[in-house]
């Protein structure tokens, strides 16, 4: 064991659990290819796991998107911790980090996405809820509800903006550090002084 750990100390990462791989395949087919390729098999061949190995993790794929919806809990919990303990402040947080960076919360937010277009209730449910939390920590910050909603739709669009164009499509938008800060001075303006 304690040469295991020599090594994983020397910048080799170690292994990913099983049911973390998993999810990974999970999320990845759900991107790439859509729900219809996010099979059990398919999730199971991807990971490089048996069906059986799949099962023992995951009984069905009903506990597969279960375990999705709660992987994603965690990472939005994460994020709203961040974006209250910002030392920059809540809305520059939000702002700067908006674009989707391949980060694990952007590709898991992305796959449950996927799943609430297709016919998962409890994925779309759960997508609105974590927006409304995003909103209400802004809320938090700027003591303002419609301000809180614009910054919020603000940050959509700039995460709409990276996923979708993914570099392809010149938006002519300007998300360089400098446009964010620019961006970033306009808000300003709109959120009014705290009593």
């Amino acid at each position: 064991m304690a040469h295991h750990t020599a090594r994983y100390a020397e910048g080799m990462a170690p292994p990913t659990p099983t049911r973390d791989r998993l999810l990974d395949s999970f999320e990845d087919l759900l991107i790439e290819h859509g729900e219809r390729a996010a099979t059990l098999d398919g999730v199971a061949a991807s990971a490089g796991v048996s069906k059986g190995g799949l099962l023992y993790h995951f009984g069905s794929k009903a506990a597969l998107i279960e375990g999705l919806l709660a992987r994603l809990g965690v990472l939005v919990a994460a994020d709203i911790l961040d974006i209250r303990s910002a030392p920059a402040g809540a809305v520059d947080f939000l702002i700067r980090t908006s674009a989707s960076t391949g980060t694990p919360l952007d590709r898991t937010f992305v796959a449950v996405t996927r799943l609430a277009q297709g016919s998962h209730p409890q994925a779309s449910e759960m997508l609105a809820g974590f927006r409304r939390q995003w909103v209400e920590v802004i809320e938090e910050a700027v003591g303002d509800r419609d301000v809180a909603q614009l910054v919020a739709l603000i940050s959509d669009g700039l995460y709409y903006e990276s996923t979708v164009s993914d570099g392809i499509v010149s938006s002519g938008y300007d998300v360089s550090e400098a446009g964010l800060d620019r961006l970033l001075n306009v808000i300003a303006r709109v959120i009014p002084p705290r009593a």
